[in-house]
């Protein structure tokens, strides 16, 4: 952590959104893709922001297995509900229109749904969740992945990471925001712990001999062979309930899936035929729930803010200090970085250099 320097959201949020522009990717797009990503860093959740910029995004733009351009087909459509396809586009782009598309019909009519089909990484949940929370309505959001959890008592890696996220309204200065996998850990964490040079904490990870897995590296080789799998929440088997993590991984990639009639576990493991790279073709979910529709916006905020000031007052456990709501940590993290900027370690460091230099930007970064 003593190598990671501070970057200024403005410069690294105008780095990312050239970069973009560089890749093809329209310039408000652009700007879209470089703010969710600089979201997830605002929370604190950093496998899934500056960390993922060049390995994900630009990579995939490179190697052609995602359109920098987005065509966002509506493919059927009725008062509440609609299907969406993103054609390979940037998922970012995907999950921004389908949730607006979604909060647009839930002032309409009170709830909103929206199924995207051929879509791709769409950056960190919780983004678009906030913006049904930001409307006064209640957000939910999943999407399926690439194959990685293995189902309890199994070894192969078959559910996506899966997040099943919720944004709630509040009368806080922050929303109620349960952004997490339904996998014990996710792809995104491990990829930070191989940059880092950290070992991946035991039980989050079996390998095919039942036994778990720490080497990082390995671990992310091994996850793309097929040779490893992430335990589902409650972790591996029964004893602490791993079985539910592995349910609601399981009906996340079902909602991802079959309401738009499109790809699933394994079809999602990003490898053709002859081990090539092809698209993703992710699926996911929106949904917005107009609270102003129930007992009105205003009291729905001051029961939900209610409801958690009461939970953190609850009596403390021995030796604790403190007691969290969700969201509320990374409300603090956003007080603490906003003046501050994104913290870049080494590694993503040489990525952001390396970006630069091939696209032939003219960005200066203080750890030069």
């Amino acid at each position: 952590m003593e190598d990671r320097q501070y970057i200024s959201w403005a410069l690294i949020g105008d780095f990312m959104t050239e970069a973009f522009v560089k890749m093809g990717v329209p310039r408000d797009e652009s700007e879209i893709c470089a703010d969710v990503l600089m979201e997830s860093d605002r929370r604190g959740i950093e496998s899934h922001g500056c960390n993922r910029f060049k390995p994900i995004y630009i990579d995939r733009l490179n190697v052609g297995i995602q359109n920098p351009v987005t065509e966002f087909e509506i493919i059927r459509q009725t008062p509440t509900t609609a299907v969406v396809d993103g054609h390979d586009g940037m998922g970012m782009i995907v999950g921004y229109k389908a949730m607006n598309m979604a909060i647009d019909k839930a002032k309409k009519y009170g709830m909103g749904m929206v199924a995207a089909r051929n879509s791709t990484h769409y950056g960190i949940a919780g983004y678009y969740a906030s913006m049904a929370a930001k409307a006064n309505m209640i957000g939910i959001t999943g999407t399926n992945a690439r194959p990685s959890i293995a189902p309890t008592f199994g070894v192969e890696n078959m559910l996506g990471t899966n997040p099943l996220t919720f944004g709630m309204p509040t009368d806080e200065d922050f929303p109620f925001m349960l952004d997490c996998a339904t996998s014990i850990t996710q792809r995104g964490k491990i990829e930070y712990f191989a940059r880092e040079g950290k070992p991946t904490p035991a039980g989050m990870v079996v390998g095919h001999d039942g036994k778990a897995m720490t080497d990082s590296v390995e671990i992310l080789s091994s996850l793309v062979s097929g040779e490893a799998a992430l335990a589902p929440l409650g972790g591996i088997g029964e004893e602490l309930a791993g079985y539910k993590g592995y349910g609601y991984a399981a009906v996340v990639e079902i909602m991802s899936a079959a309401l738009q009639a499109g790809s699933y576990m394994k079809m999602l493991s990003g490898i053709g035929s002859s081990g090539e790279k092809v698209p993703f073709h992710l699926g996911h979910f929106f949904i917005a729930i107009d609270t102003e529709a129930f007992m009105g916006a205003e009291a729905f905020k001051k029961t939900a803010g209610d409801i958690l000031r009461e939970l953190r007052a609850s009596t403390l456990a021995p030796g604790e200090t403190r007691i969290y709501t969700a969201g509320e940590k990374e409300y603090l993290t956003w007080l603490e970085r906003k003046d501050k900027g994104v913290p870049i370690g080494p590694a993503v460091q040489k990525e952001l250099l390396a970006v630069r230099d091939a696209l032939g930007l003219k960005h200066r970064f203080p750890f030069e």
